[in-house]
C-alpha cells in the first residue's frame, strides 16, 4: 500500500507524513505540482492526499490530470480553500473526498482508510485473507478468530505495517511477512 503525499507546506507536511507512516510505511512526499505529476506518472498509488496551494502547478491541475490520464486511484484533497465553489470544482474535477485546513489528523486517517477500503471493493472495515483477518481502525488481528498481536490488548504492536502498519507478524504456526517500503525521490 503506497501512498502520495502533496503538500508544500513543510510543517503541516512532516506531520501529516508522521501520522501516515504510523499507519502506512509507505508514503512518498512532493511537495509542488510538477513533482506530483511526475511521482503520479511514475509509481502506482494506491491513495492520494493532494494540497491545492502548490508551488509550480496548482493542485487542481494535478487532479484534472491525473484523470485525464484514466487513473482511478482515490484523491482526497486537503486544503485551506474553504469556500463551496472551492469544494465542487475539486469534487469535480475528480476527488474523491475533500477536507479542509485545519483538519483533525484522526479524521483525515479515518477518512483514507475509508477511500483505501472502498478502492478495494469492500464495506467492511475488517480486511480478510485465508483466515488472517486486520483492523485498521482498532488495530486488531486474528487468524482463524484467534486473537494475535499483544495478548494483553490484543493490539498489533507499532512494528506492524503495510495496509495500515503491518510488516509482518506471527501467528502462532508461522512469520507472515509484507513487503518493506521502498524510499522513492520525485524531486525535480
Amino acid at each position: 500500500m503506497r501512498i502520495l503525499l502533496v503538500e508544500d507546506d513543510a510543517m503541516i507536511g512532516e506531520g501529516v507524513l508522521a501520522a501516515l507512516r504510523a499507519e502506512h510505511p509507505a508514503v512518498d512526499w512532493v511537495r509542488d505540482g510538477v513533482a506530483a505529476s511526475r511521482a503520479l506518472r511514475e509509481q502506482r498509488y494506491d491513495l492520494v492526499l493532494l494540497d491545492l496551494g502548490l508551488p509550480r502547478r496548482d493542485g487542481l491541475e494535478v487532479l484534472r490530470g491525473l484523470r485525464a490520464s484514466g487513473s482511478r486511484v482515490p484523491v482526497l484533497v486537503a486544503t485551506a480553500r474553504d469556500a463551496v465553489a472551492d469544494r465542487i470544482a475539486g469534487l469535480d474535477a475528480g476527488a474523491d473526498d475533500y477536507v479542509i485546513k485545519p483538519y483533525d489528523t484522526d479524521e483525515l486517517l479515518a477518512r483514507i482508510r475509508a477511500l483505501i477500503r472502498r478502492s478495494l471493493g469492500q464495506g467492511e472495515p475488517v480486511y480478510r485473507h485465508k483466515g488472517v483477518a486486520l483492523n485498521p481502525a482498532t488495530r486488531e488481528a486474528s487468524v482463524d478468530g484467534r486473537p494475535v498481536g499483544d495478548r494483553k490488548s490484543n493490539r498489533m504492536s507499532a512494528s506492524m505495517a503495510h495496509v495500515w502498519g503491518v510488516s509482518g507478524m506471527h501467528t502462532g504456526d508461522c512469520w507472515v511477512d509484507f513487503s518493506k517500503p521502498v524510499a522513492r525521490d520525485f524531486s525535480v
